[in-house]
C-alpha cells in the first residue's frame, strides 16, 4: 500500500513555475526586499468627536516604509459612516520632538526610532484636541479665504486638532461644518 501527500512546502508554492525537485536557492540580496514603500510599521488610533458632535470619527496615524526613520507617517481622518475627511502624509523624523529634532546626530538610530515610536502613541493625546478651534480674537491666516474663515468663526462647537506637519510646522485640522471639508490652518 502507499501513501501520498497532498501538503506542499511553502518553497513549492512559492516557486511552482520550476522543478519541485531541484534545490531551492534564495534570490541575491538586494533583488527583492519583502519590506516596502507599502509596509505598515505601526499603526496608532483614536476616535474623537470632530466632524459632528453626536458622533466619533477615527483618527489613524500609519507608519509605512522598510524602515521606521525613513518611513512616512500617513494621518487619516474618516468619519464615522466611513468616508475620508483629510489623508495627510508626513515624514516620521517629523515625530521627533527636543533635543532629537534640534541635533539628530544626538542619539542612535534606534534611540531616534524609539522617539518616532513614542510620538506615534502621543499623537493623539488630549492636549492636541481643543474646542472651539479657531479661539475668539483669532486674526484670519493668510492662506485661508473669507468664506472658510466666516464659517469657522460662526461654529463656535468646532473641534481642532493640533499637530506637528512636514517641516516641523505646527498645524490645527478642523472640519467646516457649513463648507462639509476638513481645512488646516497654519500657525
Amino acid at each position: 500500500m502507499q501513501f501520498a501527500s497532498c501538503v506542499s512546502t511553502e518553497r513549492e508554492v512559492s516557486n511552482s513555475n520550476t522543478d519541485p525537485r531541484a534545490t531551492y536557492t534564495p534570490p541575491p540580496a538586494g533583488s527583492r526586499s519583502r519590506l516596502s514603500n507599502k509596509t505598515v510599521l505601526n499603526t496608532v488610533s483614536r476616535t474623537h468627536p470632530f466632524s459632528d458632535p453626536k458622533t466619533r470619527d477615527n483618527f489613524i496615524l500609519q507608519l509605512r516604509g522598510p524602515r521606521v526613520l525613513n518611513a512616512q507617517a500617513h494621518l487619516i481622518v474618516t468619519s464615522s459612516t466611513g468616508d475620508t475627511l483629510r489623508h495627510e502624509v508626513i515624514p516620521a523624523r517629523s515625530l521627533l520632538t527636543g533635543k532629537l529634532l534640534n541635533d539628530p546626530q544626538a542619539a542612535s538610530v534606534r534611540d531616534q526610532e524609539i522617539a518616532i515610536l513614542q510620538g506615534m502613541n502621543n499623537f493623539f493625546a488630549d492636549r492636541h484636541f481643543s474646542e472651539p478651534a479657531v479661539p475668539t480674537g483669532s486674526e484670519q491666516p493668510a492662506e485661508m479665504d473669507s468664506q472658510t474663515w466666516s464659517a469657522l468663526r460662526e461654529d463656535p462647537g468646532t473641534v481642532g486638532f493640533d499637530y506637528t506637519g512636514a517641516g516641523g510646522a505646527e498645524r490645527r485640522l478642523t472640519y467646516v461644518r457649513k463648507l462639509a471639508k476638513a481645512v488646516v490652518i497654519s500657525q
